[in-house]
Formats: C-alpha cells, structure tokens, sequence
C-alpha cells in the first residue's frame, strides 16, 4: 500500500484539480479573477494553519503537524511561491484572455509533462526512460484528441497569449523542481503552507493595483451561494488537499512520473461534465481518454536497461 500511496495520491490531486475548472467557471460569476485567486489562497493557508496547530498540539511527530522554516531554506519556499501559485496563475488567466482560441490555451497549457523530463534531468540528474518519453508523448497526443474532440478549427491565435501559457507551463515546471530541492525535513503540509504563504507576498500588491482593496466591499455582499460553494471547493480541496497531494507525490516518485498526470486531468473534467450536466463524450473523446491512461501506464514502467542516468 505504501508502494502505491503516491500515484494514489497524485490521482487524488488530479481529480481535484479537474473540477476546479467549472469551480473557477462558477466562481468567476461572482468574483474578479484576482479577488477571486487572493481570497482563495488567503482562505486555504488560514485553513491550513488552523490544522497545522492543532496536529502539532495534539500529535506533534504526525505528517500534518505544521513546522517551523529555518533561513537558509526560505528563500527555496519564497521562490516556489513566485513561480506557483502567484505567477502560475496570473499567466494562467490572462492567457486565456489574450490568446484567440480557447483550444490552444488547453493544448498549450497541457504540455508541461514535455518538458519536466528535461529540466528535472538538467537541474535535478533525475532519471529519465525511454517508456517515460514514450508514455508522456502518448498520453499527450490523448490530450489533443480530447480537445479537439468536436472543433472544427485550430488557429494559432494571438501570439502573447501563447507566450503567456508557454510561459504558466514553464512556472509550473519549476515549481516541481523546487519542490524536490526542499530538504525532505518538512512535511508535504508544511511545505504547501509556507509555499503558499510567501506567494501572498506578491499576490496582495498586484490585487491592490488591479482589483483594488475596495471590491471586498462592492462584490462580497452580492456573492450567491454558488459562489461560495465554488470558493469553499477551491481553498479547501484546490488550493490545499490537492496541493498537499501533489507535493507528497513529487517527493515520492520524482518530477518526471508525477507531471506525466497532469494528462489525465481533462480527463477528470471531461468525466465531471458528463456526470454533472449530461455532456456527451464523441467517440474521439473516448480514443483520447484511452490513450491519455494507457501512456500513464507506459510513462510509469521502470526497466532499468532502459534508464538515461545523467553522468
């Protein structure tokens, strides 16, 4: 069981992530886009300090006990804040604003299992195999027949809104990597809270300047109960139990096998639109499904005659 916790965990991540596009869709009704991302870190890291203190009181040598940051390694959690959440995230939305088609953002923003293998193996010497490359190209070749499952075009679009998404992939990349420099001392809950708490450094300073202080007063009171559903979906199981999950798995399996799920989260959502609002699924969809898991299977294959070791 223990063998398999961290794909189990990584699943979890994914499956929670693949309905926080119609959380943020729902969301968004109610709330501007960067009142929406502050108010929702701000909650989740509350969240977590709450259980944190209370782990740590009642068991202190439990996985959810909160831990103190030394110095010398905060500046590895306050750069892991800078890349994700904050800057994920801002490139993340104003992609999708600026770039001309809603399909290339999905596409573009589904490629980071590309490139983690190559930074991981750069900046980490993580190991690299041939059936990883084969599963992650696999696996993302069912990605793009998920989405262009029903689209008859396929533009490029505005070019800064590629650069934009190209580079939210890039921030998401890093992070995994920051996440596996960070001593294996703290806990998966430790490292999200203090990851998440030095991301406010930068998040509160950019919504004053966007959004302004003043839309607490102006949107709170006109928030429905959607919208709060959809917030309380966001802190408590995107912004933390994913993230937890996420981090817990990166630390397990490495950089390269855990980014090889993120191919399977439009696979979650695709499930979650078809339970919860009747979306048809093309037979398109369904090949790309398939393909989306077989290259998981494939991309997590160990054979060691296979293995690219970094010298």
């Amino acid at each position: 069981m223990k063998r398999f916790l961290p794909y189990l965990s990584v699943l979890a991540a994914m499956m929670i992530w693949g309905g926080s596009g119609i959380a943020i869709k729902r969301a968004l009704a109610d709330f501007p886009p960067i009142t929406l991302v502050t108010i929702r870190f701000t909650t989740g890291i509350l969240l977590m300090l709450a259980v944190g203190l209370i782990v740590r009181r009642v068991q202190p040598k439990s996985g959810f006990a909160l831990q103190a940051v030394s110095r010398t390694d905060f500046p590895l959690f306050l750069l892991a804040g800078f890349f994700q959440p904050f800057l994920y995230y801002i490139l993340e939305t104003y992609g999708y604003r600026a770039i001309g088609s809603p399909t290339i953002a999905e596409v573009l923003l589904s490629t980071s299992p590309l490139f983690a293998p190559l930074f991981a193996f750069l900046l980490l010497r993580e190991r690299v195999t041939l059936m990883n490359l084969v599963g992650i190209v696999v696996s993302t070749g069912g990605v793009l027949l998920m989405v262009l499952a029903g689209n008859n075009t396929f533009s490029l679009g505005n070019p800064w809104g590629i650069l934009l998404c190209f580079g939210a992939v890039f921030t998401a990349v890093m992070y995994t990597i920051l996440l596996r420099k960070i001593p294996s001392r703290y806990n998966s809950l430790s490292i999200v809270f203090w990851v998440q708490l030095t991301s406010l450094l930068f998040f509160y300073p950019v919504w004053a300047l966007t959004d302004g202080v003043g839309t607490v007063h102006t949107v709170l009171p006109g928030v429905t109960a959607g919208g709060w559903l959809s917030l309380a979906y966001l802190a408590a199981l995107s912004s933390v139990a994913a993230f937890v999950c996420f981090c817990y798995s990166v630390r397990c399996i490495g950089v390269t096998r855990t980014n090889a799920f993120n191919n399977i989260r439009p696979v979650f959502t695709a499930l979650f639109m078809l339970c919860l609002f009747g979306e048809r699924l093309p037979w398109l969809k369904v090949v790309g499904i398939a393909l989306v898991i077989a290259g998981l299977f494939i991309c997590q294959y160990q054979k060691k005659k296979l293995s690219l070791r970094a010298q």
